[in-house]
């Protein structure tokens, strides 16, 4: 049986793979794509993510850093991809998002889970010959 993550276009799939960190982090960059008309600050998306100030504070470094947010006053943030190509794979992703939410979260999710995996098998100890 094919996996849901086939359901989503290629293109998306590798954006995903590549560029989102983690389902928060999709789940912010969603919040300021949808409401792009008013700053966000760290307060506010803790509020709409029922999260930290600390972690909300985090994701918007974290989307400043991937270019997918800019500084916008004082502590503020605005969505403003730097690419025009950017600006169209967050719209794809945010379709495919509202299409198929359980592929998508479920494809970050399997992504970390490997990376995890990786991680605790550099640490294996390895029978010696």
């Amino acid at each position: 049986m094919p996996s849901a993550h086939e359901d989503l276009p290629q293109e998306v799939r590798r954006f995903i793979l590549t560029s989102i960190p983690s389902v928060p982090f999709l789940e912010a960059l969603l919040l300021m794509r949808g409401d792009n008309t008013h700053p966000w600050d760290a307060h506010r998306l803790a509020q709409a993510l029922y999260t930290r100030k600390r972690v909300a504070a985090d994701l918007l470094r974290e989307l400043c850093e991937s270019d997918i947010a800019q500084p916008a006053g004082a502590n503020n943030f605005a969505y403003r991809p730097g690419t025009p190509e950017l600006a169209q794979r967050l719209d794809a992703l945010a379709i495919s998002y509202s299409k198929n939410l359980v592929a998508v979260t479920d494809l970050i999710h399997s992504r970390l889970e490997r990376r995890a995996q990786q991680f605790a098998d550099a640490f294996r100890w390895k029978k010696e010959d």
